[in-house]
């Protein structure tokens, strides 16, 4: 069984932020697995299960706010005691540009709060990630804004070809490792 963590915020105001990468990204996952989404109160998260070639896998979307997200991780350790321990997180990287994309095995949280929130509930920062870029930033504009800026309209073709390209790297992922998908997609 493959998890995927995608990180976002719930809620209409949120859905077509830069934060929201991760949403976005499950949302279209999803569709293209033919499985639908339910809210899942006592794992504080709405999740999708589908299957990718005979292999469950389950699209998690955290319901507590970003920089909580954690709270959602361990709601699904301390439900299911098991099975958790190996997930992937997807989430949004001011530092990349729209349109680039990163697989990693680990490493730090790079001051994305989501990120930290999970990595302070699982206590490792040994998971795999798809990173998927929003910049770039205006350097007049701090971050906290900027993340929950919507798209416009000019950059809504990149967003698109971007995570049409984020979601065929996970089932290359899904086929294949890490470091394969790395030297391909990164």
């Amino acid at each position: 069984m493959k998890l995927l963590i995608c990180l976002g915020n719930p809620g209409e105001k949120y859905s077509h932020t830069r934060h929201n990468m991760g949403f976005m990204f499950a949302d279209l996952l999803a569709q293209k697995l033919g499985c639908v989404f339910s809210m899942e109160t006592k794992l504080k998260s709405s999740i999708a299960k589908g299957i990718y070639n005979g292999e469950a896998i389950w699209i998690i979307k955290p319901q507590t706010y970003m920089n909580l997200s954690g709270e959602a991780l361990l709601a699904l350790r301390n439900f299911y005691k098991s099975g958790v321990e190996n997930f992937m997180l997807v989430y949004d990287d001011i530092s990349l540009d729209l349109g680039i994309i990163r697989f990693k095995s680990k490493g730090s949280a790079g001051g994305h709060n989501g990120v930290k929130s999970i990595i302070q509930y699982a206590k490792t920062d040994v998971f795999d990630r798809i990173k998927i870029g929003i910049g770039p930033q205006p350097p007049f504009l701090k971050s906290e804004y900027f993340v929950l800026q919507n798209f416009d309209s000019s950059s809504e073709q990149l967003l698109k070809e971007t995570l049409d390209r984020a979601v065929e790297a996970f089932f290359y992922y899904c086929d294949n490792n890490i470091y394969k998908v790395q030297n391909k997609y990164n």
